[in-house]
This record gives structure tokens, C-alpha cells and sequence, in this order.
């Protein structure tokens, strides 16, 4: 292809090449033949415009400065892809990449370091998506430099990768050295301890769809597709997976540092690479290789131990699956002793995960605790709980409501209470499809409810402690698709339990005598959607969206902030709410931090004194002033 800017590639090269001090070769030759301008053929020819290089099969030659050293087997380890980035000078046409990857394999030829101006032969090829040039020669003909691309988000257009995800489309900067001038913020790390990859965007923490927005098939779509062009993969530039160490698990300014989602970095540089997370592994998309060590700012520090107004506090916590019997593999939990087991798969992984979640319970210091996601046995995860907790707070601190087990699933809600604060006032009820059928307990956990009596005052509140059924998996075998207007899978379900819930209450199940009731728990459904609207429209306030906002978040899912934990008041209940805090201690921390030990993780990692990431969700807490 003729180009203008080839005339200015070449004068750059020769300059390049008269100001270098001698060169080298894989052969060690200090005396360079000349070169031979004809035969190369120009980086922007090999990539072209479109996402495959017209050129895929073929022998080039091509030359250019090394913006990138990810050889393998050199000093650096800390940086191994295969090879190196090499890149001209960018000519006139923006729609076409001026650097490519040179794979040189895992006993490279000869050392490159970033400014050599090297010639490399090679067969030109795609590599999951990555136009490559497998090279059969190297060699080292001068030195020089080039500047960093800046490249500001969000893209201007989205794409597909295999997978049908959308993706930013950066297509124009695959191979080049680039840099985010921008402050990106850190939104997702779930890949961290497996890929060595960070999520980052543009524009601050984003939130999940229907957090702020009522449920909308169009404009669901639209915020996709600007969430796609808003992000990047920040990945450790190493091939391998669960890398040790983690980078940028502490790479921060501050002492003591530990990445947390909402922390930030500004003016990011690397090579662009458009790649899984390690090797065939993965989402597929574009990456920034650094090449130089990133910093972040601790933006959104660890927050001290809840400060919550109020004489009572009632907290709702999903403990991420508490288990009391070991996960060895074998089909033994639930009440019939058939389901899979979950939580920890050893006796140190459950001693590692009592200990997160007792230092968490002790510092949130509740009166009342409404527990998701306990395994649904007799009393045994009941017991092991709260036995531990009393092993550290003092024993007969905390006691349950002993419900035995709930429901025919692996896992149950349950109910921990202060008998010095609050006494339980007759039995407790449940709510399940034999009290109504709207309530599918096959695919939600059914309802707890308790009426307990204040020991100061004699009031009395009743407390229904809810895990309705996930977005995880589909209901269309019921009827209820997702119908990609954000709220995921099984809406009607949720939003139907939401409406049996309500009408349940208002027959006073418990036989309280008392109006003041408090729907605590995890409906699985964004601030937004059909099941918190149908309590709101039940008279039920939600407590975050009144004292936090629309801006209030308990989850993080593909990079986004979201409120999935609730607490509803009634009427009558709401005048004596004092407060309400999201403890964010879990959702915003990375999961190499927990209690799990696979991958062969560091130990040391884990600190069980400390609350960080001791579930996946992050505590609800209320302040109460009861009134008789």
C-alpha cells in the first residue's frame, strides 16, 4: 500500500540508524550489511484496519523500536508473554495499528530491551485474536524512542469478542504503546489472584443498571454498551495463570496499601494486547501489558468498625456460604443429605472462615443478626457460629432462633439474637409454598420471622429474614426469562415472594400484636426492580435508598456496584429508624483475601483479626429507637 507517511518511516529509521552506536545482531555482528528498505514491509500493513491482518500466513520483514520487553527467559521475569512489542513511527491513517507483538518463544535468540530498533523475520498470524508476528530472525540494528499514544475513554465504539461479550473497540492501538491520561478507577479484581488482571473505568465506580434505573429493554442495552467502551483489562503481562507473587494486590502509594474496587490510577502506560487472561483463559479483550509499575491511590480506604446511632442495631449479613460440615466432594448436605456441600473444604479453610466472620459479627456488635446463606441443617451452622462468637464477645452473648432446618435446600437463613438486649416473643414462623403459593420455595429460600421484645422498654419488632432466588441461573423453564431489561434472571419470581412476603406479614404470623415489622436479607434484586418496588408499594421503605441513596451497594458483579441486601420498614417502623450503615468491608476487596486456599495460595495473605472480604456481601446495619 503506498502511503505518504512511509517516506517518513524510512528517513526515520536511516536517522536512527547513522545516531546508533554500532549495532548487534543474534550473531553477535557489529558490522550490519545495509539495509534494504524495499523488502520491509511497514507495521500498518501488517495490521491494517480490520481485526485480522491481510497479511495472516504470510513471511514480512518488518522493523521497529521495541516499546516492550516480555521476553521470556531474560532477566525480567516479572514480564512474560513470549516476545516483544516493536512499533514504528504512527503514520497518517488512525484507523490502522503502528505495533505488533513478535513472538520469539521461551529460549529467545538474542535480549531486546525497550528502544532497540530491531528487523525481525517472521510469519505473520493470528493468535487468539492478536495479529503476531512469529519470528524466525532478530536483530538489533540501532536505538531510539517512541512516545506513548494517549488514548482516552470511553471508546468510541463498542465490538463483540467470540464470546458475544461487548468489549471497548480498540482495535486501532493493538500492538502500540499507549497511556490513560485519565483518573480510571478500579471496578472490578475478582481475576486478580487468577489472571493478575484489575478492571478499570472511566468516569468513577459504575453501578449496576437497575440500581439507578427503573427495569428498560433499550436503555438496559444502551448501558451495556457504554459500560464496554468505559473499561480496560489492566493485566500483569504474564501468560500463566495464579502468578506469585499477585502484582498489584499492594501496589499502592500509600503504607499497607490493599486494592480496593473505587480506589484509582491516573496516567496508566503499557502495550496494548488484545488476549484472554492467560492463554486460552479468561474474558477476551483488550489489555494493557504495563510497562511501567502502576500506582494506585487509595481512593476508597478500609473503613473502621461501624459507627450506628441508635439503641438497638438489627444487622443483615450474607455470610457467602457458612457451612459447618467440611466440603470433601461428596453429596451429604442439605436436609434430605443430597446436596452439594459448599463453603469451606477443609477443617483449616473453616477455622480461617470462623475467624473472618466472628471478627466481622464482633465488630458490628448487633443486637439482632438476620444470616444468609447458612447450610440448612439442624442446628450445627447455628451452633458452630455462635458458639465461636461466644468464645471471643463472652459466653451467653449471642443465642438463635432454632428453627431447625428450613426448606429443602443446601442453604437457609437463620437468626442470631442478644438475649441481654432482646428476647424472642413466641415462635417463630416461616413462609414457604404451603402458606402461599406465589412463594416458590424450590427456587427461594423461604422466610424467617420472629417477634422479639425489647429488654429495656418492652417493644416489640418483628424481624423476617429473606434469600430469595439468585440471578445466576434460569426460570425460563417456569416461565420467567431473562428479559434483558436488567434485572437478570427469575424477576417474576423474586417479584412474586416479594408480594407473598408483604401480604404474610399483614396476617401477623407471628402474633405479635405489633405493626412494627423489619424485612431484612438478600432479594437478590437491584434498588430499581419489580420486587423492591412491589415492598415499597406494600407501604415498605427501603433503608439504604432513604439514608444512603441511589448510590447504595452491597455487591459487586462484572464491575459493577450494586445494592442486593435490604432492609424494608413498615409504616409504623419507620419513624423509629435511627440510622443505617453499609459496612463496606467485603464487597470492595479482592477474594484473594478470604478464607479459601486453592491455587496453592500464600497463606500469609490471610488475617483473620482483621474483618476485609470475611464474605462476598457486605453488612446492612439499622439503628433502632423502639418505642412501645
Amino acid at each position: 500500500m503506498n502511503r505518504t507517511s512511509t517516506i517518513v518511516n524510512v528517513l526515520f529509521f536511516l536517522v536512527t540508524l547513522l545516531a546508533a552506536c554500532g549495532g548487534s545482531s543474534g550473531a553477535g555482528n557489529s558490522n550490519l550489511p545495509p539495509i534494504d528498505d524495499s523488502v520491509v514491509t511497514s507495521i500498518y500493513d501488517v495490521q491494517e484496519a480490520g481485526a485480522s491482518s491481510p497479511l495472516d500466513g504470510q513471511t514480512v520483514t518488518v522493523e521497529g523500536i521495541v516499546t516492550g520487553d516480555f521476553q521470556n527467559g531474560d532477566a525480567d521475569g516479572s514480564r512474560n508473554l513470549g516476545g516483544f512489542y516493536i512499533q514504528n513511527v504512527p503514520d497518517a491513517d488512525v484507523a490502522t495499528s503502528d505495533g505488533v507483538f513478535v513472538y520469539d518463544g521461551n529460549i529467545p535468540g538474542i535480549d531486546v530491551d525497550p528502544g532497540d530498533l530491531v528487523r525481525v523475520d517472521g510469519r505473520v498470524n493470528e493468535y487468539f485474536g492478536e495479529t503476531q508476528i512469529a519470528a524466525s530472525s532478530v536483530s538489533v540494528t540501532g536505538n531510539g524512542t517512541i512516545q506513548a499514544t494517549e488514548v482516552n475513554l470511553p471508546a468510541a465504539s463498542s465490538t463483540t469478542n467470540s464470546d458475544g461479550l461487548l468489549i471497548a473497540d480498540l482495535e486501532r492501538y493493538e500492538g502500540m504503546l499507549i497511556r490513560f491520561p485519565q483518573t480510571l478507577t478500579v471496578s472490578q479484581t475478582r481475576e486478580l489472584e487468577r489472571y493478575g488482571e484489575v478492571i478499570l473505568s472511566e468516569g468513577g465506580r459504575r453501578y449496576s443498571f437497575t440500581n439507578q434505573n427503573a427495569p428498560d429493554v433499550a436503555a438496559y442495552s444502551a448501558h451495556m454498551e457504554a459500560l464496554a467502551m468505559r473499561r480496560i483489562f489492566l493485566d500483569d503481562g504474564l501468560s500463566i495463570s495464579n502468578a506469585t507473587p499477585i502484582r498489584y494486590l499492594g501496589a499502592g502509594a500509600a503504607a499497607d496499601y490493599s486494592i480496593r474496587i473505587g480506589d484509582e490510577i491516573t496516567g496508566v502506560t503499557g502495550v496494548l494486547r488484545f488476549s484472554r487472561g492467560s492463554g486460552g483463559s479468561g474474558i477476551e479483550a483488550y489489555r494493557l501489558m504495563p510497562t511501567i509499575d502502576p500506582l494506585f491511590d487509595s481512593a476508597n480506604q478500609r473503613p473502621a468498625p461501624p459507627v450506628v446511632n441508635g439503641e438497638l442495631r438489627v444487622a443483615s449479613f450474607n455470610l457467602n456460604n457458612f457451612f459447618s460440615t467440611i466440603d470433601a466432594g461428596q453429596n451429604i448436605c442439605g436436609p434430605a443429605g443430597t446436596a452439594n456441600c459448599r463453603g469451606a473444604d477443609s477443617p483449616e479453610e473453616l477455622t480461617r472462615q470462623l475467624g473472618k466472620i466472628v471478627t466481622a459479627l464482633r465488630m458490628i456488635d448487633s443486637d439482632v443478626v438476620g444470616l444468609v446463606e447458612l447450610e440448612n441443617n439442624a442446628n450445627g451452622s447455628l451452633q458452630t457460629l455462635v458458639d465461636t462468637l461466644n468464645a471471643v464477645v463472652g459466653a451467653g452473648t449471642y443465642s438463635y432462633v432454632d428453627a431447625g432446618t428450613i426448606g429443602d435446600d443446601a442453604i437457609k437463613v437463620g437468626l442470631l439474637y442478644k438475649p441481654a438486649s432482646v428476647q424472642p416473643v413466641g415462635s417463630f414462623a416461616i413462609l414457604d409454598s404451603g402458606v402461599d403459593p406465589r412463594f416458590d420455595d424450590g427456587r427461594s429460600r423461604p422466610v424467617l420471622a420472629q417477634t422479639l421484645r425489647s429488654v429495656s422498654n418492652g417493644a416489640r419488632l418483628t424481624v423476617a429474614v429473606n434469600h430469595l432466588k439468585s440471578k445466576g441461573s434460569s426460570c425460563t423453564s417456569s416461565g420467567d426469562p431473562d428479559l434483558g431489561d436488567g434485572q437478570g434472571n427469575c424477576s417474576a419470581t423474586r417479584n412474586a415472594a416479594a408480594a407473598a412476603i408483604v401480604d404474610w406479614l399483614v396476617t401477623d404470623p407471628t402474633s405479635s400484636g405489633d405493626s412494627d415489622y423489619l424485612i431484612i436479607g438478600d432479594p437478590n434484586a437491584h434498588t430499581r426492580e419489580d420486587a423492591i418496588t412491589t415492598f415499597k408499594n406494600a407501604g415498605f421503605a427501603d433503608l439504604a435508598e432513604k439514608h444512603v441513596g441511589m448510590n447504595a451497594y452491597s455487591f459487586e458483579f462484572d464491575g459493577q456496584s450494586g445494592a442486593l441486601d435490604h432492609a424494608l420498614a413498615s409504616a409504623s417502623l419507620l419513624p423509629q429508624v435511627t440510622d443505617v450503615v453499609e459496612w463496606h468491608i467485603n464487597a470492595d476487596e479482592p477474594r484473594v483475601l478470604d478464607y479459601n486456599l486453592e491455587f496453592n495460595r500464600n497463606r500469609n495473605l490471610f488475617d483473620g483479626t482483621i474483618p476485609y472480604r470475611a464474605s462476598d456481601h457486605d453488612p446492612l446495619i439499622i439503628g433502632l429507637d423502639l418505642t412501645p
